[in-house]
């Protein structure tokens, strides 16, 4: 597996601090969140899922702890919008040129507005995906939230 992507390359010129993790990824995973969690031996509340959105037609990123559902109202507050539906999968991989199971906020293909979850900042490190499918960063947080010039906002549901 690549150490390497366009994710990782990005927080690299950014000058932010992470490391990569590999897991076994299992695509047919209930939740492929939580079995990163697992993998990874981390509560779900550190593990972070990235996920793509519409709001008012116009694609958004939400990233939240991977045991949790994003309350799309919330969602659209956050962001300044009226309303929030999730992305169909397909668009979302045009869009970040990256697979799903291992779409990473970091180093899309067009950069869009983003929302992490508030509760998230308080964690003293999490993983988000790193770009590939088995592939996880793990940071600091606050570092996540300055590299993706994200609003930090409670979007659970």
């Amino acid at each position: 597996m690549a150490k390497s992507t366009r994710a990782t390359q990005t927080l690299s010129k950014l000058g932010i601090t992470f490391t990569t993790h590999s897991y076994d990824y299992d695509p047919d995973a209930e939740s492929i969140g939580l079995h990163a969690a697992d993998a990874l031996g981390e509560p779900a509340s550190r593990v972070l899922k990235t996920l793509m959105a519409e709001l008012d037609g116009k694609p958004v990123c939400v990233i939240l702890p991977s045991d949790r559902e994003v309350s799309m109202k919330k969602l659209a507050a956050a962001l300044g919008g009226k309303s929030a539906m999730m992305m169909k999968p397909a668009d979302a991989e045009r869009l970040t040129g990256y697979h799903v199971g291992g779409i990473s906020p970091f180093g899309q293909k067009k950069r869009v507005p983003t929302a992490i979850e508030a509760a998230a900042l308080s964690e003293p490190y999490v993983f988000i995906n790193g770009g590939q499918r088995g592939l996880q960063v793990r940071l600091d947080p606050n570092d996540a939230r300055r590299a993706l010039n994200a609003v930090a906002a409670p979007v659970m549901a």
